[in-house]
């Protein structure tokens, strides 16, 4: 994972990853929070989530290539960037995160008992936010209102920043907690 070039993030597709996997050539590191992977993930990765990632974890060290990945590639792209800041001159993840890899076709683990995404946690949050904000509003209070315009607004900044506040701290409630 180190040469003597500049630092640089290199995005790998679904097939090259599985090339890779598939020879034996690649450690691949899931960057999402423990709750979805144990949802669904690549087979043969291994956990490391963002809010715990460190540029010295052992599951950094070794001989393959060591690819990151989430579920879209925002996340694998802030930990790539913790890593380049390290010192690491060259990191890999996988374009398109996990969704890119099952459009292409690739099967993954899943497990049932997993509590549900986090994106569609926010989904049924925001939506009963702004649903209740609604009723309110016209029923009670206009100031109600107020409720399904921050939540929009929320949305709005979601959007534009590739960052959700309300899934980071969905993540943290006690049921998206899973036990090693």
């Amino acid at each position: 994972m180190k040469n003597n070039t500049t630092n640089q993030l290199l995005e790998i597709d679904a097939l090259t990853l599985k090339n890779g996997l598939d020879q034996q050539k690649i450690s691949l590191l899931d960057v999402r929070e423990a709750g979805e992977f144990a949802g669904e993930h690549i087979k043969g990765a291994t956990l490391l989530p963002l809010s715990q990632f460190d540029p010295k974890s052992p599951q950094l060290q070794g001989g393959n290539d060591i690819v990151l990945y989430c579920q879209s590639g925002n996340r694998s792209r802030q930990a790539a960037q913790k890593l380049l800041a390290a010192g690491v001159t060259e990191v890999m993840q996988l374009k398109g995160g996990i969704n890119a890899w099952k459009q292409a076709g690739y099967s993954v683990e899943m497990n049932k008992n997993a509590p549900i995404s986090i994106f569609r946690q926010v989904q049924i949050v925001a939506g009963t936010l702004v649903f209740t904000g609604t009723v309110l509003g016209y029923f009670v209070n206009p100031g109600f209102l107020i409720l399904s315009g921050f939540v929009g607004a929320g949305l709005v900044f979601a959007g534009i920043s590739n960052t959700c506040a309300m899934g980071m701290l969905l993540a943290k409630l006690p049921y998206n907690q899973v036990k090693n």
